[in-house]
């Protein structure tokens, strides 16, 4: 329904039209009356008002200067304008000044109601084209936001973007943040303030407190705010060259206003600065181990992290967990469906260790690995994890689980095959993605050897251009990307983990030519295989 207001100096105008129009039928809800432009501009700024209709002669100001006030101040309202046969030159000036329409003088009820009804109509479109438009940016906001939790889960489990899809994606996502920039995590710990609230609820004061920490930390630097995969909330936070006393009192001013507006004991670990993405993932698993380290309870809201806090690496316990984190990685295996050969590596790994002096959080290391490579097939492939192995996901409901070594292999074996008897009893897997599955196997074993889109055809007995459209359609990823993605993500655990020459690695993995090699892993990651290794 319409508000509307009557402007004219003859009162009996006014005030007839008031009585005898049927304002209900034209969807009219309240009618104001004025007799004076000041007049008028007092009830626009008391009311919502939207439709005028004015006089053109009045004493002291006419109604052209109060349609040149709506146009200034109410610029959404729309007008009529009363005017006489001799006054058409000012119906002219009204229409310039955005009048809808001009009724003539002495007005006749039915060209009034008709002009009514049309600007009734007007705004009532206007209304649903608005409603339209803040729907579609509420679903847009609504998608970025999914879009932005979803690439913040792929980088902080591990998965290393090429240097171009990462500019694109944030840009595309509208993520302010700079790749190669140093980085802060701030990782918020709510601890036990929103136990026992419903779901929407608690996932209310999570935005709002997103919000909080976006305009206190993200005034002068930019901020991304998201949720994580293990469903904790963090920071990632560029803010330059600020000293660290500015740094602590806007991260105060984040606890003090989480407690007073949100009624949330909000507990913060902050990370030493990092290099954004290429520590990331590291940093991620450094913060969580430190988190929930017995050691980094303390009374003070604000926990700031040191390199050397958590797990304390012994050159044997760094030989022991390289594994975990050599190609195929556990992500691949489980992307790809080979669960023996992800338990294979899980085992392999537990059974090193029985021979050493383990702590908790060498153990925890451990878990680390296998929830976040769970976690990314989950959200990638629409696994459901079982009520009891979700909760167990959490990282800091994971105490009991890495208590020992043995309880660690038990868990990590049963949510495994957990995993893949619900993944053999959704599908009788439909042909295309047992395909996939063989595809990602060949790639997975083959990546020193002739692997080309027609080696792979050849071997599952397609025609190249139909592979390809397969797994295109499967995955969203075109398989020639996804061969040059696996060998470029083994190129880059090489440069960092090993000692081999660049021709060395070009050759394990298959490459021909050297210099054929370097240009591929520099449109992956933005720079050479010598520029990442002396970087």
């Amino acid at each position: 329904m319409v508000n509307i207001l009557l402007v004219d100096d003859e009162s009996y105008v006014t005030e007839s039209l008031a009585l005898t129009i049927p304002w209900q039928e034209l969807r009219i809800d309240k009618v104001h009356r004025a007799e004076s432009v000041d007049a008028a501009l007092e009830l626009l700024q008391q009311h919502e008002i939207e439709l005028v209709v004015t006089d053109i002669r009045m004493p002291d100001r006419d109604g052209l200067e109060l349609l040149s006030e709506l146009a200034q101040h109410w610029p959404g309202v729309r007008s009529l304008v009363l005017t006489g046969h001799s006054d058409f030159e000012y119906a002219q000036k009204a229409i310039r000044l955005n009048a809808s329409d001009y009724i003539l003088k002495p007005v006749d009820d039915d060209q009034f109601m008709t002009s009514v009804s049309k600007a009734v109509e007007a705004i009532e479109q206007e209304w649903g084209k608005l409603d339209k438009y803040n729907r579609l940016a509420y679903r847009r906001q609504s998608e970025l936001e999914l879009l932005r939790d979803g690439l913040l889960s792929d980088m902080l489990l591990g998965r290393e973007l090429g240097g171009r899809e990462l500019l694109e994606r944030l840009d595309s996502y509208e993520i302010l943040l700079k790749p190669e920039r140093q980085t802060r995590m701030v990782y918020m710990s709510t601890g036990s303030s929103l136990r026992g609230m419903e779901e929407s609820e608690a996932r209310l004061l999570e935005y709002a407190l997103g919000n909080i920490a976006v305009e206190l930390l993200g005034e002068h630097d930019p901020v991304w705010f998201g949720r994580t995969p293990h469903s904790g909330l963090i920071l990632l936070w560029q803010n330059g060259d600020q000293p660290d006393a500015e740094n602590r009192e806007r991260l105060q001013a984040l606890t003090t206003s989480a407690e007073t507006y949100l009624k949330i004991q909000l507990t913060l670990y902050v990370s030493e600065p990092f290099l954004f993405p290429t520590e990331l993932a590291t940093t991620y698993r450094h913060v969580l181990r430190s988190a929930q380290h017995p050691v980094a309870a303390s009374s003070s809201r604000i926990q700031w992290l040191q390199q050397d806090d958590g797990i304390q690496e012994r050159p044997a316990m760094i030989k022991y967990m390289e594994p975990l984190y050599k190609p195929p990685t556990l992500i691949h295996l489980l992307e790809s469906g080979q669960w023996n050969g992800t338990r294979d590596k899980v085992l392999s790994v537990l059974d090193s260790l029985e021979s050493l002096p383990l702590t908790h959080e060498h153990l925890y290391e451990v878990y680390l690995a296998v929830s976040n490579a769970l976690v990314y097939m989950s959200h990638h492939h629409g696994h459901m994890l079982g009520e009891s192995d979700a909760g167990s996901l959490d990282p800091f409901a994971a105490q009991h689980i890495t208590g020992s070594l043995d309880r660690l292999r038990s868990w990590c074996m049963n949510v495994l095959g957990r995993l893949e008897v619900q993944q053999n009893n959704t599908t009788t897997e439909p042909s295309r993605s047992r395909i996939v599955k063989q595809v990602q196997e060949i790639v997975s074993e083959s990546l020193g050897q002739d692997v080309s889109v027609k080696s792979i055809a050849d071997r599952v007995y397609l025609h190249p251009v139909y592979l390809s459209k397969i797994y295109k359609t499967e995955t969203g990823e075109g398989l020639g990307d996804y061969i040059i993605r696996i060998r470029m993500e083994k190129a880059l655990y090489m440069l960092k983990h090993t000692n081999r020459k660049i021709y060395e690695i070009t050759a394990e993995l298959g490459y021909q030519n050297p210099q054929y090699f370097s240009k591929l892993f520099k449109k992956h990651y933005g720079m050479t295989p010598n520029e990442f290794r002396d970087s």
